[in-house]
């Protein structure tokens, strides 16, 4: 397996600039999420690190190999898509034997692999039945069947799960990370869905126009957002933004949201008087009769064990998430209160987070 370095990555056509000075490492045997919009880049920056297309500039190391100028035969990656690509003429056994024998290897490593693929993947009983009576979940077995038997130094996935039902794409994702686990290789895996980069990668590059805007782990990506589209894009509901208007020095740790002080983790930078927007999210919003800020109920949604509450404030709409249990009536006047340590800062001009107590190493790092 291999560890994949991209240093000040870029990428036009013509006028259009799809790829805009990313950096970021994949580190040796990391399953690793490209994840945004239609658009943003993403599909792009995986097809440069598997050679079908080259950059205009910036760097791809694989192994410590300098490959940016080399084509996708020089660079040992396997490539999984969202339509399978099969051959319909051919059975499982010989779709997943396809790649070694396009190599010349020996008839019977041939055999000893497929069938070695086919139990990690669980379909030894379909080896010999065609393709094209398979099932969606089933066809993607066998697609990924034929990308690892031939052992690459990376696999590289676009959106593989993305032409299945919901009810097979939440199996499928489950396996896949299994699989992972159990090969221990490194994949990169692009995806629009934030819920499944959530649930299944090591590290998480988000981007937005051709711009990398965080690199972290799901947990500091969802903690503490970057950027207000990081804030907006991850979570569901995503977090709240209430929009107000201070300034605060280095060390304060209390904001004026309006009329009521909010407590925050302490800022280790200053602002001037400027457009300010505080994010929480709705898990860390509490309801109660008092509050410092205040809120209308104009909205419940019920979620089984938990419910989502939806509040009209002088900041702008806030949603909570509070248990089910707790009875809430629509009209109701209410008070609103943060959990200080789990709140971001952001300038609403330029859309940075604010580097604090909580989030300065997670900034730095990504």
């Amino acid at each position: 397996m291999a560890e994949i370095v991209i240093r000040n990555l870029r990428k036009e056509f013509g006028s259009f600039t799809a790829v805009k000075g990313s950096s970021f490492t994949i580190k040796d045997g990391e399953f690793f999420m490209l994840l945004g919009p239609s658009g943003c880049g993403k599909t792009t920056t995986l097809r440069m690190i598997a050679g079908l297309d080259l950059p205009t500039s910036g760097e791809i190391l694989i192994d410590g190999q300098d490959v940016s100028q080399r084509p996708a035969s020089q660079r040992d990656i396997a490539m999984v898509f969202q339509m399978f690509a099969l051959y319909p003429h051919l059975n499982v056994r010989k779709n997943i034997a396809y790649p070694l024998v396009s190599q010349g290897v020996p008839k019977a490593e041939v055999r000893q692999r497929v069938e070695e693929v086919a139990r990690i993947l669980r379909i030894e009983h379909l080896l010999d039945r065609g393709v094209s009576g398979l099932s969606g979940g089933d066809r993607q077995r066998v697609a990924l069947g034929r990308a690892i038997v031939r052992r690459p130094k990376a696999f590289m996935m676009d959106e593989p799960l993305g032409a299945l039902d919901a009810e097979f794409r939440d199996i499928m994702a489950e396996e896949l990370r299994a699989l992972h686990d159990r090969m221990g290789a490194t994949t990169v895996y692009v995806t629009h869905d934030q819920l499944e980069a959530m649930q299944m990668g090591d590290k998480i590059v988000v981007m937005n126009h051709g711009v990398v805007e965080q690199f972290g782990t799901p947990q500091d990506i969802y903690d503490h957002p970057a950027t207000l589209f990081v804030a907006e894009f991850i979570g569901s509901p995503p977090m709240n933004q209430l929009a107000f208007e201070g300034g605060f020095a280095p060390g304060a740790t209390q904001v004026s949201l309006g009329g009521a002080t909010i407590a925050v983790p302490a800022l280790r930078q200053g602002a001037d008087a400027r457009r300010l927007v505080l994010g929480v999210r709705p898990e860390h919003v509490a309801i109660s009769d008092v509050g410092a800020c205040r809120g209308r109920i104009v909205a419940t949604e019920y979620l089984g064990t938990t419910q989502i509450v939806t509040l009209d404030t002088d900041h702008g709409a806030v949603k909570a998430r509070i248990p089910s249990s707790r009875v809430v009536r629509t009209g109701d006047a209410v008070g609103l209160t943060f959990n200080p340590a789990t709140l971001s800062l952001f300038d609403a001009t330029t859309g940075q987070a604010f580097r604090t107590a909580a989030n300065e190493g997670v900034l730095a790092h990504g």
